[in-house]
């Protein structure tokens, strides 16, 4: 009876370890994905910002050289 007993605490302690690696994982690909959608906002902001500049620098370019 104490070997079932000690095998059976064997296998439910691998069993909480699986699970606290399973957790410890998700947890890590959770952080990964908020991470990368953040990074994703930073990109599209800083895009929408270039291309505004880059509208601006046109037009007074624009400006200039109908001035000319």
């Amino acid at each position: 009876m104490s070997s079932i007993e000690g095998d059976v605490q064997q296998r439910v302690q691998k069993l909480e370890e699986g699970m606290a690696v399973a957790e410890a994982t998700q947890a890590g690909a959770q952080a990964t994905q908020a991470a990368a959608q953040a990074g994703m906002g930073a990109a599209v902001a800083a895009g929408g910002a270039g291309l505004v500049v880059g509208m601006l620098i046109a037009l007074l370019v624009a400006l200039v050289a109908r001035g000319d």
